[in-house]
């Protein structure tokens, strides 16, 4: 595997576990009622997926390129440690404003 890739994969593996960290501190501040921290960390959970898809789609364009790169279990890793962050992320969203919604009655 070229310096590339393994840069890029493992841009994925670190910002998909930021984001998913980022997330769940989200839920925690959410849970204390402080929802401008939630908010905020929910914001950096989202920037945090967006530099992993920029890592993510520089694989993808090199692929469609013609430049297909071996399948290695890391590889496999950072995907699914990128699709597990935006699932957590989705679903801590979901979470801050049920708390929010309890927090307001």
């Amino acid at each position: 595997m070229d310096e590339k890739n393994l840069e890029a994969i493992m841009g994925l593996i670190m910002y998909g576990g930021n984001a998913k960290s980022d997330a769940m501190e989200a839920i925690a501040a959410a849970k204390k009622g402080d929802f401008e921290l939630a908010d905020q960390k929910i914001k950096d959970a989202e920037a945090s997926l967006v530099e992993a898809h920029h890592s993510q789609t520089g694989l993808l364009t090199k692929e469609a390129q013609g430049d297909h790169m071996t399948v290695t279990l890391l590889t496999v890793h950072s995907q699914d440690h990128l699709m597990t962050s935006i699932a957590f992320t989705d679903l801590a969203k979901e979470i801050v404003d049920l708390y929010r919604h309890v927090d307001a009655k």
